[in-house]
C-alpha cells in the first residue's frame, strides 16, 4: 500500500539480495511498488531505524515490483543500510527529483560517470537503448579495486571505455581526458562536482547533469539543498536533480 506524505510516494520495500560489488560499494535489490518511478535520473530516499533524515540514492535499475540502488559506505548510515539483512523491511520514498530527458539525446550521445557517480547512468544507458539510440560510456575510477558495474553497462553498449586515476585498469588519466569530449552531440553525466565542472568547460557540446549534494527532506520543504543557477535559486532535489549545462554556475 502506498503511503501518502505530503503527496509524496513512501512505501515499505522488501530487501531481497545485497551484494559486496568492491570494498565500499554494494548492490541492493528490492521489491516493491516502483509505479513512481517514471524516467532515468530520479532518485529514491531510504529511511532507516534510528536515523532522522533519509538516505537518498539515485535509481540504478528498476522494473514492475522491483528497484535496485547503488550504495557506497560514507558514514555509519550506510554502513548500516550495506549490513541490513535479505527480508529487512524498509520506507522508501520514490518518484523524486527531475531526471534525464531522453528525447534529445541524439545518435550517439556520451555518458560519463566518476566513481559510483555511475549509478544514474545505468537506467539512462537501458532506456536509450530501448529507443534504438546508441550511447557511448565513459567510466573512471580511482583504481581497480574501485572498478564495478562494467557488465551491466556492455549491456546497454558497443562503446565503454574505463579511466582509473592510477592506470591499473583500462587507461591512466580522467575521463575528462577522452578525446571523446570533442566529438559527441550531447553528454549527460554524473560524477564529482570538479568533474563535472572540467566537463562543462572542455566540452563543447550541450549537456545534463546530475548533481550529488547533502539534501534534508529530499522533496524540497526544507531549501536545504539549494544552489544558485543562472535563473536564481534551484533546490537540487525538487527541480533537480539534473540540470541542463548552461544552468550551472561553478563559482565556489
Amino acid at each position: 500500500m502506498i503511503l501518502s506524505e505530503a503527496g509524496l510516494n513512501t512505501e515499505l520495500y522488501t530487501l531481497v539480495s545485497s551484494e559486496r560489488l568492491t570494498a565500499n560499494v554494494s548492490l541492493l535489490r528490492f521489491s516493491g511498488n516502483t509505479e513512481a518511478i517514471t524516467t532515468p535520473g530520479q532518485f529514491a530516499a531510504v529511511s532507516l531505524p534510528g536515523f532522522f533524515l533519509r538516505r537518498p540514492f539515485s535509481v540504478f535499475d528498476w522494473g514492475p515490483g522491483w528497484l535496485e540502488l547503488l550504495v557506497e559506505k560514507a558514514g555509519q548510515g550506510t554502513f548500516l543500510l550495506q549490513e541490513t539483512k535479505p527480508g529487512s523491511r524498509l520506507e522508501i520514498m520514490t518518484g523524486l527529483g527531475n531526471g534525464f530527458s531522453l528525447e534529445s539525446a541524439g545518435d550517439a550521445p556520451l555518458l560519463i560517470g566518476g566513481g559510483t557517480g555511475l549509478s544514474p547512468l545505468l537506467a539512462l544507458a537501458k532506456h536509450l537503448s530501448a529507443l534504438c539510440v546508441a550511447p557511448k560510456v565513459l567510466l573512471g575510477f580511482r583504481s581497480s579495486g574501485d572498478v564495478c558495474c562494467l557488465d551491466r553497462f556492455t549491456a546497454y553498449t558497443d562503446c565503454l571505455t574505463v579511466y582509473t586515476d592510477d592506470g591499473s585498469f583500462g587507461l591512466r588519466g580522467l575521463v575528462t581526458d577522452s578525446d571523446l569530449l570533442q566529438s559527441c552531440g550531447k553528454f549527460y553525466a554524473c560524477g564529482p562536482r570538479a568533474m563535472l565542472r572540467t566537463l562543462c568547460a572542455r566540452c563543447e557540446a550541450p549537456g545534463e547533469l546530475s548533481l550529488d549534494v547533502r539534501m534534508g527532506c529530499g522533496f524540497g520543504a526544507c531549501m536545504g539543498c539549494s544552489i544558485r543557477t543562472a535563473s536564481g535559486m534551484k533546490r537540487v532535489c525538487k527541480d533537480g536533480p539534473v540540470f541542463q549545462k548552461e544552468e550551472l554556475l561553478w563559482d565556489d
